[in-house]
């Protein structure tokens, strides 16, 4: 190729990333005005997880000892992690029901990259799950968890899992494209997030859980983004069992190591279900 050439393929190049960039956005914008018109999704996104902290700190929390911290700052971390991985499954249902509308078929109409669809939804679904962070974090607080490590290392843990949450989102996309009705993507995605979240340890250490659960439960990304947000939060401590596995020893590398194999894996496979799905 000449150098023409290549000076040529330059700005469409940049002028497609620049369009791919301005689109997001705004599909961004549009998912994020859907929230606020529609006041009762964000309301039982934050009433469910608020629902899991005051049960298991009230009603679990004193059957549940920990050497050296308490139950309910235990818990919180764990909590976090399930109120994003569940905000997450928002990207399926959202595209399941635009599918199911015609909302995917307007867009396929208009002069924007398709990618930006699948990029907006997934960014308005980080957006909502910023809300959902705060208010746990602000229940939290009222039953008694304290964050005990830095102001950056809770910055860093905050950012562990909104990242977390956003490469969850891409994985709910591909669920909710296979499948071809809101409905069935209900049970679907709660095939695929409740062993996710429970066999894990959100809610109790993986010591206690039998050999083969512990071992599934070690290596859950769950388990390692809620363990980096315990560290960060300051709410372990050395009287408790010392990990024997990589993820739980260096849960923050593998956290991340977690958000890029999953973006790797499932955002090409989000975009060519997209294009199929959009073709029948």
């Amino acid at each position: 190729m000449t150098a023409t050439g290549l000076t040529a393929e330059k700005p469409a190049l940049t002028a497609r990333l620049a369009m791919v960039f301005t689109d997001s956005v705004t599909v961004t914008k549009r998912n994020v005005i859907k929230i606020r018109r529609v006041p009762d999704v964000l309301i039982f996104s934050t009433l469910s997880p608020i629902m899991f902290v005051l049960l298991f700190a009230y009603v679990f929390g004193s059957a549940i000892e920990l050497q050296g911290t308490s139950y309910r700052e235990f818990l919180i971390a764990g909590i976090f992690a399930q109120t994003v991985v569940f905000g997450a499954t928002f990207t399926g249902l959202s595209l399941a029901e635009d599918m199911q509308k015609g909302i995917i078929d307007r867009f396929r109409s208009l002069p924007m990259a398709p990618s930006a669809v699948l990029i907006g939804r997934t960014l308005a679904d980080v957006c909502l799950n910023v809300v959902s962070l705060i208010v746990m974090s602000l229940t939290g607080l009222a039953v008694g968890w304290r964050i005990r490590g830095s102001f950056l290392d809770a910055v860093f843990a905050y950012v562990l899992l909104l990242l977390f949450a956003h490469a969850i989102s891409w994985i709910m996309a591909v669920v909710g494209l296979l499948v071809r009705a809101p409905e069935v993507y209900n049970n679907a995605s709660f095939m695929v997030i409740f062993p996710l979240t429970f066999i894990a340890n959100t809610f109790v250490p993986t010591a206690t859980l039998p050999t083969v659960l512990r071992v599934i439960a070690e290596w859950n990304p769950v388990s390692a983004v809620t363990q980096a947000s315990r560290n960060l939060f300051g709410n372990t401590s050395p009287l408790g069992p010392s990990a024997d596995v990589w993820p739980m020893r260096h849960p923050e590398v593998a956290t991340l190591m977690w958000v890029v194999v999953i973006l790797v894996i499932f955002v090409p496979l989000a975009l060519k279900q997209y294009k199929r799905s959009v073709s029948r």
